[in-house]
């Protein structure tokens, strides 16, 4: 009985939203009905008359005035709705009647109770989402001092944000820190130091680390925000190795002697392998590649299980360098797993060995006639999964859209990830004869397996809708945020510049043809009295039509 009631009430309840989302119509109605039977008593048609006298003795210049102020207010919600929506992606008038109009008109949350079945068999697509929209550390982040610093000297413009800058410093307090700091002074100077905003204040705490002891988190924070050069750079690197190693050799020792020695071990592991990988990277970018390949293998070997930095992208990106094509394969065939995190070096680069195997040969032409042989269809398939996983990266790859300086974080699949791809493989897809022009001939026929890619995926789960937001907070102000899917402009935005277009023109006539527009108006006046009903509309319009004549 309980749950029948409850079941009565339930509908009860849905039928009465549903009634007062449609009362307003009822109402309207209603009120149509009651000026019909009310118009003698509330003498509806004196009052028009008196009405149609007042617009009678309007001159000109009124119309002018009124169409010309509704032209400039129209036109200021239009510049203000276009603005918003290349801001934030949506429009104004329509979030705000979705917020706030709904609710008094009855409208009902989407994830309510009743649909808590139906939630349950989403939530692992629902996790994968969250988890792709979340922001990875750079593999190939450049150097703050001798790159982004020098960029900024150059140009005067800044290339990091201030959110992408504020993760920075919580991945260094989380690799570089731990709680047995405060026992050692050097250290519990620098854990302070990476807390410090302030660059100025992070180099002179640095410094006065280095006073007490060699410490190779402070030589860190100088090679990467005081050099000003990549050789200054690896000086000091050099010099943070010989003291991690020390440190790390001395808690190897002791970590199974309690938790706090475990942590201190843990944050020694962590330093010593960004030494070493920053140290591979300053031989990779002073042209010392063969040199950077044999110390990321060697790291990879001695720290297989620390995958969280991603080393083996910079080994990718190295070995193309050096046109090893086969040592880039045996690396995909380790990494490319479906068990594995994907990303977008992964994706485009099996789709440049693919590609590199009939790109020198590939014509359009050709295809088009003969179709396309099992090596194209290949190639052609790899490249519309990697445009499937990231979008972004062919309008870069193609130079349809301008680069900038990759960040120090990006987000998988979306715009800053694209960014830091490209950045520095675009030389690689060059150097393959024909590579660029096999993906500006294929790139888009992606889209058509995926027509609807925020809903469902063909080799990927559908596309975050959480990538254009982040890539806002990740990418700086004078960068144009690559958009994917591209969204079509709301209504408000069609309807405001329709309605500024039809006030202006009015405005333009009125001015034009000032006695024309005049007549017109009075004209549509006399018209719209003529359908009113009552005894003595007739009488009236006769007199309003003699007026005029």
């Amino acid at each position: 009985m309980a749950e029948a009631g409850t079941g009565f009430l339930e509908q009860l309840k849905s039928c009465i939203v549903w009634s007062w989302t449609y009362l307003w119509t009822v109402w309207f109605f209603i009120v149509l009905f009651l000026v019909y039977i009310l118009r003698v008593p509330l003498k509806i048609n004196d009052n028009l008359s008196t009405v149609s006298m007042f617009l009678n003795t309007l001159t000109p210049k009124f119309y002018v005035a009124l169409t010309g102020t509704s032209s400039l207010i129209s036109g200021l919600i239009l510049i203000f709705e276009w603005w918003y929506f290349r801001k934030y992606g949506t429009s104004f008038i329509e979030q705000v009647s979705v917020s706030h109009l709904r609710p008094l008109l009855g409208g009902v949350d989407n994830n309510s109770s009743n649909n808590s079945n139906s939630s349950n068999g989403d939530s692992d697509s629902n996790r994968q989402s969250v988890s792709e929209c979340k922001v990875w550390r750079n593999p190939l982040n450049l150097f703050r001092g001798a790159e982004y610093n020098r960029y900024t000297w150059v140009t005067g413009r800044e290339p990091l944000t201030y959110y992408d800058m504020n993760l920075s410093a919580q991945d260094h307090q989380t690799f570089f820190t731990c709680d047995s700091d405060h026992l050692r002074p050097a250290d519990a100077i620098m854990q302070k130091a990476w807390r410090e905003r302030n660059p100025q204040a992070r180099i002179s705490a640095a410094h006065e680390a280095l006073e007490i002891n060699e410490c190779a988190t402070a030589y860190i924070l100088l090679a990467e925000e005081e050099a000003t050069t990549i050789a200054e750079a690896e000086k000091l690197f050099k010099q943070a190795l010989k003291a991690g190693d020390g440190c790390y050799r001395r808690s190897q020792q002791l970590q199974h002697h309690g938790s706090q020695y475990e942590a201190q071990h843990r944050r020694d592991t962590n330093v010593l392998v960004y030494i070493k990988r920053r140290l591979a990277m300053c031989a990779r970018r002073l042209g010392r590649t063969r040199e950077a390949v044999k110390m990321m293998r060697d790291l990879m070997k001695e720290f297989p299980l620390l995958s969280m930095f991603n080393i083996h992208e910079n080994l990718l990106e190295a070995l193309l360098e050096l046109q090893a094509y086969a040592d880039v394969q045996a690396v995909l065939a380790k990494y490319d797993d479906i068990s594995l995190p994907k990303s977008a070096t992964i994706c485009y680069t099996a789709a440049l060995l693919k590609a590199r195997a009939v790109s020198d040969k590939f014509s359009p032409e050709a295809a088009s006639r003969r179709g396309l042989s099992t090596a194209e269809m290949n190639a052609v398939e790899a490249i519309h999964r990697a445009v499937e996983f990231n979008p972004h990266v062919p309008k870069y790859l193609l130079e349809m859209k301008s680069l900038i300086l990759p960040p120090e974080h990006i987000l998988k699949r979306g715009d800053s990830e694209a960014i830091a791809y490209a950045f520095f493989h675009l030389a690689h897809w060059k150097r393959v004869e024909g590579a660029l022009n096999l993906l500006h001939c294929t790139w888009e026929g992606t889209f058509r397996m995926i027509p609807y890619p925020l809903e469902k995926g063909h080799l990927f789960y559908p596309y975050p809708i959480c990538t254009e937001t982040a890539d806002r907070e990740l990418l700086p102000s004078f960068h144009e945020v690559s958009v994917y899917p591209k969204k079509e402009l709301p209504f408000f935005i069609l309807f405001t510049a329709g309605l500024c277009s039809f006030t202006a023109m009015l405005a333009l006539l009125t001015h034009q043809f000032p006695e024309l527009m005049g007549v017109f108006a009075k004209a549509r006046q006399f018209g719209k009295y003529l359908l009113i009903p009552g005894p003595s509309i007739s009488h009236d319009a006769f007199q309003l039509h003699s007026t005029l004549n």
